[in-house]
């Protein structure tokens, strides 16, 4: 099977082009490609598709074989490839998730995608949409008990379940061994991701990142939009001002804008093109 892998800061996927090839069954197949020993090595799996409701379609799956709704960064990566593949001239496309329908722009110089924005539409803050087990209107600064220590989180959907905990030294959290404890807690029925995140200044953030079936990722798009949606919520930012989110990969620019909508900004880079036995 032919694939491309690609990565947006960092949180990188192995891409198949399902107008050429075919998987079976796409959950296996992602637990094989991402093993970093026995695979190609990944955070999961990405295949672009055809699509009915939009200009093309994506679906998403986690290291663990897990379908995701949505990733912020393997969208802008999606892009660039359908471009450059010459699927499309327009620099305005829109792509179908399993969260809804996304809009790009392409920046493009010399034939080639440089940047990425991304209308990643509302956020989702009702505890019973994102979903939590709560009967409460919003979940901004809330308690939960993780290996004898209360956390404060504040819990947004991007279409993907998030759980934003803001703290004052974000490089020495324990993530390996609290990461798993927040995503499997009972108060997530879908599990959660959980973001770690630091205060720099009113526009800009620091941030680490636990993705529910992935573990420990170089970045997470959506968790920077939420991350920023959460520093808003929490009287760090404002709203329609240009947040800076520096992940372990890279940075994402994000704008919570005052009608809810969520913009994103970043690179989107080609690492190779493969060919793989399974």
């Amino acid at each position: 099977m032919n694939f491309t892998k690609m990565h947006g800061i960092g949180n990188d996927y192995v891409y198949v082009d399902g107008f050429k090839e075919t998987i079976e069954n796409p959950n296996a197949f992602s637990e094989f490609v991402s093993d970093r020993h026995f695979g190609i090595g990944s955070d999961g799996l990405v295949m672009i598709l055809p699509s009915d409701a939009a200009d093309f379609k994506m679906r998403m799956f986690n290291a663990d074989g897990s379908e995701g709704k949505m990733c912020g960064n393997a969208i802008r990566c999606v892009g660039k490839y359908v471009y450059e593949a010459g699927y499309t001239s327009n620099t305005e496309i829109s792509i179908e998730t399993l969260s809804g329908i996304k809009y790009l722009t392409l920046v493009v110089e010399d034939n080639t995608v440089v940047y990425v924005e991304v209308d990643m539409g509302k956020a989702i803050l009702v505890p019973k949409e994102i979903p939590i087990v709560s009967e409460l209107e919003h979940f901004i600064n809330l308690p939960i008990h993780i290996e004898d220590k209360d956390y404060g989180i504040t819990c947004v959907s991007m279409g993907n379940p998030h759980a934003v905990v803001f703290c004052d030294d974000v490089d020495n959290i324990p993530l390996e061994k609290i990461g798993p404890k927040f995503e499997f807690n009972a108060l997530f029925p879908e599990r959660i991701n959980t973001e770690f995140v630091q205060v720099i200044d009113a526009s800009t953030l620091k941030m680490r990142v636990w993705e529910r079936g992935s573990g420990e990722t170089f970045a997470c798009g959506t968790g920077a939009c939420a991350s920023a949606v959460a520093a808003v919520l929490n009287g760090y930012c404002k709203k329609d001002d240009e947040i800076t989110v520096k992940l372990l990969g890279g940075d994402l620019k994000i704008t919570y804008q005052t009608d809810e909508t969520v913009l994103m900004k970043g690179t989107a880079t080609k690492v190779f093109d493969g060919v793989i036995e399974y």
